[in-house]
């Protein structure tokens, strides 16, 4: 489920996996696939450069929020709209509680999801930025301070809420995690898997 996050400029925004069947995250109106979350910041994390970070992320973009659809409404199967919607027709939730768990292997759903998304979405192309001192961190339109920037990434380190499934975490993640946990780069100082992501 996705969780409300504080940024700088947008006040409260969405952020985190919407299905369990599937490693797709939305950030508001943006939507990645978790792997490539995962990647580009691995990729950061064994960069020697340890200054201002400028580079761009790939992602699906969805404009009109109806498109996006009703989360609640598909998850209790009244009201499947939009991306959402087709989504949980196609993987419904589960009827049983106990089975509610991000599943570890839902990047095996990518072309799938990646059908579904087209009929919505727009690939576009944007900026990822952080100051020298990783104070302030862009997402395309977002900006968090470093503190809601590590929300966000134990949030995938733990698999959202739910959690991942057996409390394991897909390798993706845990190469993720180990190349952050190595890494000097301010952008990811002081962080920790123990890190609140909801107060």
């Amino acid at each position: 489920m996705p969780l409300a996050f504080d940024s700088i400029n947008h006040g409260k925004i969405a952020f985190g996996f919407f299905n369990i069947e599937t490693d797709m995250l939305l950030l508001e109106n943006y939507f990645i696939f978790a792997t490539q979350f995962c990647n580009n910041l691995r990729k950061i994390a064994c960069e020697k450069n340890s200054g201002g970070i400028q580079t761009r992320w790939e992602v699906d973009c969805i404009q009109d929020a109806s498109e996006i659809g009703d989360l609640m409404g598909a998850i209790h199967g009244v009201q499947y709209t939009g991306f959402i919607g087709e989504t949980y027709r196609c993987f419904p939730f589960p009827s049983d509680p106990e089975a509610f768990k991000q599943q570890t292997d839902g990047f095996k759903n990518q072309a799938v999801i990646r059908e579904m998304i087209s009929k919505y979405a727009q690939r576009i192309e944007i900026p990822f930025l952080a100051d020298e001192k990783a104070e302030i961190i862009s997402i395309g339109d977002y900006q968090f301070t470093r503190k809601i920037w590590h929300k966000l990434i134990v949030y995938v380190w733990r698999g959202g809420f739910p959690r991942w499934h057996d409390e394991k975490m897909p390798d993706y993640v845990l190469s993720m995690k180990q190349s952050i946990t190595e890494s000097l780069h301010p952008l990811f100082k002081g962080l920790r898997l123990a890190t609140k992501i909801y107060d």
